[in-house]
């Protein structure tokens, strides 16, 4: 397979991937944002901060509330991470990747960027953002479906599968920095009352809260749900399970010993981790921080091992 297609075939199922979970977190906010009382302060920055956008958005946007930071991530031009953006890539991933992938596929990737597209009104007001945000995440979960189940599982499906997990460990991360950073702006009396809510709602940004209470079967608490989101292996959202996929992918390639043997080591990294150490905000913060710039990492070498070839040449 020549490495620019395999690079686009990678590229696409990060960007499905990508434009997904920034749904999911924006809806989990706005749920957040509905579920507590007004005393207590909701920080919308918090989003900009675990999507690493913070300096650009402060170039563009004078205030930091919730109308400001929803437009930035669902339908700023000039900010890549956007929805609206992200989908453009994948399509444009998918168009030049047409013979590879089902037809179905195309289309289907298609109609979901152009319904983001003639819908944006509607996802940026607050009446219509929850059946916005979750149509987008419904189709990229059928475009996944659709792609697992028409797809060859050769090389070109492994780069899909690499792809799309890796984006999905480093977006979990992501979004259970929203447990470290906390979200909240406190004051001192606040932040018992509400952490059982904030945890649950973590859950349920990714999906998770039924299959948490099946296999945890304990109330919500920080640590549960810490331990659950890293390291449980069956999960398909959680950490560890997204880079297990990662790994059995990376084994089908050729020349895959470096990317493999550093993605192996990534995720005893997240195995290894005592959860009990890290339920202090700033030390589970600190946590998170390397796991991401490991998973950085780890696309390094993946582009570094199959993307580059032609431009050496």
């Amino acid at each position: 397979m020549l490495s620019r297609v395999a690079e686009r075939l990678y590229w696409m199922a990060r960007y499905i991937e990508r434009s997904e979970n920034t749904a999911r977190m924006v809806m989990a906010f706005s749920h957040l944002a509905l579920d507590m009382p007004r005393h207590v302060g909701l920080s919308w920055r918090r989003m900009l901060t675990i999507t690493g956008s913070d300096a650009l958005f402060d170039e563009r946007y004078n205030k930091d509330d919730e109308r400001s930071c929803v437009r930035f991530l669902l339908a700023d031009q000039e900010h890549s991470g956007s929805i609206i953006n992200t989908l453009a890539l994948a399509r444009e991933n998918v168009r030049t990747t047409r013979d590879l992938v089902p037809a179905q596929g195309w289309e289907s990737v298609n109609e979901l960027y152009l319904f983001a597209k003639e819908n944006l009104d509607s996802g940026l007001s607050k009446r219509g953002r929850y059946a916005y945000l979750n149509e987008v995440v419904g189709r990229c979960q059928q475009i996944t479906g659709l792609l697992a189940g028409t797809m060859s599982h050769d090389h070109a499906y492994d780069f899909v599968r690499t792809g799309r997990n890796l984006e999905r460990a480093d977006m979990t991360s992501r979004i259970l920095d929203v447990g470290a950073i906390g979200l909240l702006t406190h004051t001192s009396n606040t932040p018992k009352p509400f952490e059982g809510l904030l945890w649950i709602n973590i859950l349920k940004s990714l999906s998770a809260f039924q299959m948490y209470r099946q296999h945890v079967r304990r109330r919500v608490s920080g640590a549960e749900v810490v331990h659950y989101l890293l390291q449980n292996l069956h999960f398909p959202r959680a950490v560890a399970h997204a880079l297990t996929e990662v790994e059995t992918a990376l084994s089908n390639l050729p020349r895959n010993e470096v990317p493999l043997r550093f993605s192996l080591q990534v995720k005893r990294h997240v195995l290894g981790a005592e959860i009990s150490e890290l339920m202090d905000a700033e030390t589970l913060h600190r946590f998170i921080d390397e796991l991401q710039k490991e998973m950085a990492e780890i696309h390094g070498y993946i582009a570094d091992t199959w993307f580059k070839l032609e431009r050496a040449d």
